[in-house]
């Protein structure tokens, strides 16, 4: 028998900066999928990711929702790390980018680079924006398309008619972030010299590390010329500094990949059986695989292999690379409740059933994955609960019924036993090369043999009969087993429902090589329902939710209320009657104090009449002594649906006018008006 492979597996890092979708979960169930069934062959296989952190996008937010980005990130993290967790996505570690593990690691690789020549510095001018005080990514900057004529178009390309170009090439362009018109300066910026790296890079994308596909479109890059890259961002940044270059930041592509490796040592830290270097350093005989969706394969694929070979570092064993994800043959959509975050999703659904969707839809290719809605209730209601369920659920009953419970000694069916043995090595084949499509059609052909079989034999008719109870339970003991055995092959996927399933079976955890067994005088426990099926009405449940989802992002953007300002143009028109469902009523300010840990919000209670509520708002600039609010009269929004913050739960919006900053004023009714009094 061969040795444990030793496999460190990562997937792409989530961006920390909000939610989790089921486009993004296609990838981490894919990779979890792939490392349990490592486990479940007794390799040892490491599991590691973290938040991305960094960059502008992140601390910007944070700003806007007066915290830091520290904090923000925080919160972040611990929300995917409950989505993931829900989704039995089973990480042996989830870290961030944001550590003293990435800082030094990051520093280490820059110094090694720069130290071997592949690091040059040259002036670059771009946009500034002089009112932030920033310099301007190119989705910061909008403007009209130099092309068509297209309005509010970003910075680098047009939607519309689908033009690139630079920024400087926009017309009247504008900040994204303050509204104010940039203007071109210089900066000194640092370059990784990527060229230096082309003839390796040659090699090493053709050396079957990536999918012919993915190698294929690499070489179109690598045959036009590699093109040195910035790898430095200006203060404000929200990163890590360029050791020695004060006011220079690493760009957050830089030191995302290195979150790999520094998830790993922040995990060696706490396992003595692990040895980072033993992973990391070139000629390791330990594998390591990244899983990435394809919008990122040229940092994975180029940058990532060029930057760990000019550090001395070992390259990965493969970069896996899958396709997007559409709903109903379509681009995920908002409008259409399509656009599913995985906390609404759970909300509704059980994880295991997308789990099993994504692997009978998931193949070795890059193409995308349609989740159609209504396929997948029925694929799911016919092979999980039709199919492989059903075995142990006709089967126990008679078992427990007419042997205490007890499985009978002998092979009813020497041919099925054979043939499900048969069928070990392929699917193994299968999840081994990341086919999970053909591991699950493999598996359920066996699930369909297994139950033809009983059905032939039709124990329920049996055991009607006198005198015939010897071969309902030896056909019934046949059938648990089959039903165990195809638990064992589909337990990277359904690994809640393989833990069910041995409860009821009254076995320990079952790892791979257990198909080789039987149970034979073997006592089982009673059987409860192993899986229920979907209803349609919880997916519509679900879809609605989504829309919901929607309209509750976009109720902070009014004029202030619920710790956000509004600084964009009211352009959208609504009709009377939309308008007229708002409850605007008369609040008196009870209470008025600073929130621990906003830059910009106060707390309020309101006394609307019959109940006080409390609200946050985005107006302390403005009141920087909330003290001087109390026992005045505002207007308040008091049918908006209730937002949880980081702080509480904000169950109203208070009204305000003004550009913001210092100018921003509460509106007050006329003299004489009374607390909960409505405003018509």
């Amino acid at each position: 028998m061969s040795e444990p492979r030793q496999i460190l597996v990562t997937s792409a890092l989530p961006y920390a900066n909000g939610s989790i979708h089921l486009g993004h979960m296609l990838e981490y169930i894919q990779t979890d999928m792939w490392v349990r069934f490592q486990k479940l062959r007794g390799n040892q296989c490491i599991y590691v990711c973290a938040d991305d952190a960094h960059g502008s996008a992140i601390m910007l937010r944070a700003e806007k929702e007066g915290i830091t980005p520290e904090q923000l990130i925080a919160n972040v993290q611990a929300e995917h790390s409950a989505d993931f967790a829900d989704f039995l996505v089973d990480f042996d570690n989830f870290h961030s980018t944001h550590s003293e593990e990435n800082r030094e690691l990051s520093g280490m690789i820059y110094t090694r680079l720069r130290e071997a020549g592949h690091i040059s510095t040259r002036s670059v001018t771009q946009y500034f924006d002089p009112e932030k005080g920033m310099f301007l990514a190119d989705r910061f900057i909008k403007g009209t398309c130099p092309k068509c004529a297209a309005e509010d178009q970003y910075g680098d390309n047009c939607e519309k008619c689908g033009a690139t170009y630079a920024p400087t090439e926009l017309k009247d362009p504008k900040s994204a972030i303050s509204g104010a018109t940039p203007v071109l300066r210089d900066s000194q910026h640092f370059f990784f010299k990527l060229p230096d790296f082309q003839a390796m890079l040659q090699q090493w994308t053709r050396s079957g590390t990536l999918q012919d596909a993915v190698a294929n479109k690499l070489a179109e890059w690598l045959d036009a010329g590699l093109q040195e890259w910035d790898i430095s961002r200006d203060a404000p940044y929200f990163g890590f500094e360029i050791p020695g270059e004060p006011g220079k930041y690493f760009y957050v592509w830089l030191d995302a990949p290195i979150g790999y490796m520094a998830s790993f040592k922040n995990l060696c830290a706490r396992r003595p059986d692990l040895n980072f270097d033993a992973f990391w350093n070139q000629g390791s005989s330990a594998e390591l695989y990244h899983f990435i969706g394809k919008d990122i394969v040229n940092f994975h694929a180029l940058f990532w292999p060029a930057m760990l070979e000019g550090a001395g570092l070992r390259k990965p064993t493969a970069v896996n690379v899958h396709g997007y994800l559409t709903v109903n043959g379509a681009k995920m959509s908002k409008s259409r409740g399509t656009f599913i975050k995985a906390r609404t999703y759970l909300d509704h659904l059980q994880p295991e059933y997308l789990r099993y969707y994504y692997a009978a839809k998931l193949g070795r290719g890059v193409d995308d994955l349609d989740l159609n809605l209504e396929d997948f209730v029925q694929k799911v209601n016919s092979d999980l609960v039709g199919k492989v369920v059903n075995i142990a659920s006709r089967c126990a009953g008679f078992i427990h019924k007419g042997n205490d419970g007890v499985m009978v000694a002998g092979d009813a069916a020497p041919e099925l036993t054979e043939a499900f043995l048969a069928a070990a090595p392929s699917i193994a084949e299968a999840y081994e090369g990341r086919d999970f499509a053909r591991a699950m059609r493999e598996i359920m052909a066996l699930a369909d043999r297994a139950n033809a079989w009983i059905a032939e034999k039709a124990p329920w008719s049996l055991a009607k009969q006198e005198g015939r109870q010897d071969e309902v339970q030896a056909i019934c003991a046949q059938g648990i087993n089959l039903f165990r055995q195809l638990v064992i092959f589909l337990k990277p996927v359904l690994p809640v429902l393989a833990a069910d399933a041995e409860a009821f079976l009254n076995v320990a955890p079952l790892t791979w090589d257990d198909h080789r067994s039987r149970l034979e005088n073997h006592s089982l426990n009673p059987f409860k329902a192993l899986l229920s099926r979907i209803e349609p009405a919880k997916v519509q449940d679900m879809i609605a939710a989504s829309k919901e989802d929607l309209l509750a992002a976009e109720e902070p953007k009014a004029p202030v209320g619920n710790g956000e300002l509004h600084k964009d143009p009211l352009s959208a028109e609504v009709d009377f009657d939309t308008f007229a469902a708002v409850d605007l009523r008369v609040a008196l300010i009870v209470k008025a104090e600073a929130v621990p840990g906003a830059d910009k919000l106060l707390q309020l209670t309101l006394d609307i009449g019959d109940e006080r509520r409390n609200v946050f708002s985005g107006i302390k600039s403005a009141y920087p002594d909330p003290a001087q609010l109390e026992g005045r009269l505002t207007m308040m929004v008091a049918n908006l649906k209730p937002r949880k913050m980081r702080f509480g739960v904000s169950e109203g919006m208070v009204m305000a006018a003004g550009p913001g900053g210092e100018e921003i004023y509460l509106l007050s009714p006329d003299s004489g008006a009374k607390p909960g009094q409505r405003i018509k």
